[in-house]
């Protein structure tokens, strides 16, 4: 079952697509818009691309577990997502993601703009094996 990680951004949108099994990350990129309905018809199209037969999505959390601030921001377009592609849409934990994805790039030598552009892909990659391994579980 091939499944479809998005790390929703204001600006960019990371996406990560797992392999046909489902066990790994097959492939990643970047949508770059500032308008969610822009962001929606590209994720639409990537997920018929793709095949993808499941969508998660990073979900805000504090460190504490509680929803932070732009929590309904993210249930919004998760919602206005899956009446889009037919289909739910899985909200992950994405605490630290970001952070993680960070700290990758500069172990690989990126740095400025090649690192701006790429840390929303490796983000969703990050959310798109966490949610693998819980599906293995």
């Amino acid at each position: 079952m091939r499944v479809m990680a998005i790390d929703y951004g204001d600006a960019r949108t990371g996406v990560a697509v797992s392999d046909l099994s489902g066990s790994i990350v097959g492939s990643t990129t970047v949508i770059h818009s500032r308008r969610p309905e822009k962001t929606i018809e590209e994720l639409v199209k990537l997920q018929k691309e793709s095949g993808a037969e499941r969508l998660v999505m990073g979900f805000p959390r504090n460190m504490d577990g509680s929803e932070g601030p732009r929590a309904a921001l993210y249930r919004d377009f998760a919602a206005r997502l899956s009446e889009a592609v037919g289909m739910e849409v899985a909200l992950w934990d994405e605490r630290r993601t970001t952070v993680e994805a960070h700290n990758i790039l500069s172990e690989s030598g990126y740095h400025g703009k090649k690192r701006k552009n790429t840390v929303d892909a490796v983000a969703a990659s990050l959310i798109l094996e966490g949610y693998l391994a819980y599906l293995k579980r």
